[in-house]
């Protein structure tokens, strides 16, 4: 079951359920200045396909300068992909009117909840401002309403509406940013760390109120995410990337228990147990060298430097992402001899 331009992996076959969110063969690259008027592409995200059920949340990992950023960014058309194709609810998103549309069912939760709101507008302005752009409110009373609505929603008080971003901790300030983002009541989020720059006491009650609100409002999530105790407690499906590619792709139980991929096997064995004796019994697995830039990658498959089974032919041919085991979608040419 190769990928290709022309057919697109349908990593959804098995799957009754009409995906929300489709991802076909998508890329993004971006022109880096060279000098003497050369450029040269940074391969950010590389031939990447993946769909997302409704209700369902996706998890995606990997170590920084991966490209997961960039694949929500290009999601949501922050970026204008390079190539390939994005989906929502079984219509292509093509033209501006489309992107428009897309923007009012879709959006995002940053990472940085320090630099995300704008330091001159109250909460009130600040999640009343998408309310604003896409005009969803008939009169200010109804204005008023939503946003202390979306306020509830997030544990905020009304007493916090006219307050400015600078009186919050970290923790409320991205509830703040999660209220703003469910102010065009969307179907589907796009969560870019959004927990890595709290303490770690606030983590937990913002993973859980992601929870809520996906059972409560119905949401579907790409959740992208370094701590994987975290991606794990919150994700039904995780999706591993290396340098630009999609390296594997699985339930979160079945990457957690059974990884296949080489990288895949050296980031579960980084997760801390609990148990101690379990922990003693558990091999780190510490790979070698550092991750390559992505403006000099590797030819064939983009982890053969840092893999103890790489050979011959890992240089020569990128592995085909393809289905091992039912739901289960591996990029590596000798996934079967090493596992």
């Amino acid at each position: 079951m190769a990928m290709s331009n022309n057919q697109p992996l349908d990593l959804n076959k098995n799957n009754e359920q009409k995906p929300l969110i489709e991802i076909k063969n998508l890329k993004e690259y971006f022109n880096i200045n060279m000098g003497l008027f050369k450029t040269k592409p940074l391969k950010a995200v590389d031939d990447v396909s993946f769909t997302i059920n409704k209700g369902e949340t996706l998890g995606l990992v990997g170590e920084s300068g991966c490209g997961k950023t960039t694949v929500g960014r290009t999601i949501l058309q922050l970026y204008k992909p390079t190539a390939g194709e994005i989906w929502y609810d079984g219509k292509k998103i093509e033209t501006k009117e489309d992107i428009r549309e897309f923007r009012k069912h879709a959006t995002m939760v940053f990472q940085d909840p320090y630099s995300s709101l704008n330091p001159r507008m109250t909460v009130a302005d600040i999640i009343g401002e998408p309310l604003d752009v896409h005009k969803m409110y008939a009169t200010k009373q109804e204005r008023q309403d939503k946003i202390l609505e979306l306020m509830g929603h997030v544990g905020l008080n009304s007493e916090h509406a006219a307050r400015y971003a600078h009186e919050f901790s970290g923790g409320q300030r991205q509830r703040i940013g999660i209220a703003r983002a469910l102010a065009v009541n969307p179907d589907f989020i796009v969560c870019d760390e959004p927990v890595s720059a709290l303490d770690v006491s606030i983590q937990a009650q913002v993973v859980n109120m992601f929870d809520e609100l996906q059972e409560k409002l119905g949401l579907t999530y790409l959740f992208i995410a370094h701590d994987l105790l975290v991606v794990r407690y919150i994700s039904d499906r995780i999706a591993v990337m290396y340098l630009g590619k999609m390296v594997e792709l699985a339930s979160a139980e079945e990457i957690y228990n059974h990884p296949l991929h080489p990288y895949s096997q050296s980031l579960m064995s980084a997760v801390p147990v609990p148990d101690p004796k379990i922990a003693r019994a558990n091999k780190r697995i510490v790979l070698s060298g550092d991750i390559p830039s992505p403006l000099n990658a590797p030819s064939g498959c983009p982890f053969r430097t840092r893999c103890q089974y790489a050979t011959d032919k890992c240089a020569e041919a990128m592995p085909e992402f393809k289905e091992v085991s039912k739901n289960h979608f591996v990029a590596c040419h000798r996934v079967e001899e090493i596992n």
